[in-house]
């Protein structure tokens, strides 16, 4: 994603049909600051993600990634097939989830990079009993080492949760020497506990866009609270 913009906010579309998901579209696409969408399995299990692609793409120049909550938690040699698969499709980046293992961290990669479809690699969920140190069964460094094998691999996109400053901070300061072209992903903001000027501001990169679900999906007026989050996060871009 280095060559678009630099910061802004991509709705997350957890609707539940795809009309839903279309009339979301329509509303906020042409708003300053989106700059992107994310496809939720579960909107397109009826539909199928290449019939959500083609409806998505006549309401929307802006990329669309896909989230199969959470690919990469499989045997290493699925990766491939599912990154062909899901390339077949049209959609230009898959959310990945890799913590099965360091071969399935470089099977996902780089079948998602052979396919010329951008990994989004992230190993944490914004979720407070998800970590060891939470009361959950995940080790607390999972997501920095998941992050810094997959760049070694090539992935130039990660995903960290907006709901924890000091994980942000740790995650993107060791990152950020390895290339200049990271873009951070952060979910998480609103009904999770992330805001786009805390996890904005706890970012040591250039680059970041906030993954927004219910605090758009959800509101009176969706176009309204996305217009007001673009806001937020524009005032980080250069």
């Amino acid at each position: 994603m280095a060559s678009g913009p630099s910061h802004g906010v991509i709705p997350a579309l957890d609707v539940a049909t795809l009309d839903d998901a279309l009339r979301l579209v329509e509303k906020t696409t042409g708003i300053d600051g989106i700059t992107g969408y994310k496809i939720s399995q579960s909107t397109v299990l009826r539909t199928g993600l290449a019939a959500a692609v083609d409806t998505l793409r006549g309401a929307t120049g802006h990329p669309l990634y896909y989230d199969h909550q959470k690919a990469g938690l499989d045997v290493p040699s699925n990766g491939p097939a599912f990154a062909s698969a899901a390339a077949s499709t049209g959609v230009d980046g898959l959310i990945l989830f890799p913590v099965a293992g360091p071969t399935a961290v470089r099977e996902f990669v780089r079948g998602a990079l052979e396919q010329g479809v951008a990994p989004l690699v992230g190993a944490a969920l914004p979720l407070p009993d998800f970590f060891l140190s939470g009361g959950g069964w995940v080790a607390d460094d999972v997501l920095l080492r998941v992050a810094e094998l997959a760049v070694g691999h090539g992935a130039r996109d990660i995903v960290v949760p907006a709901h924890e400053p000091e994980r942000i901070r740790e995650v993107t300061t060791a990152l950020s020497g390895t290339s200049e072209e990271l873009t951070f992903f952060l979910p998480g903001i609103g009904a999770l506990g992330g805001t786009i000027p805390e996890a904005f501001g706890a970012v040591r990169g250039t680059r970041a866009h906030a993954i927004v679900g219910r605090a758009v999906h959800a509101a009176s007026d969706p176009a309204e609270a996305a217009r007001r989050l673009c806001g937020q996060a524009l005032e980080f871009a250069a």
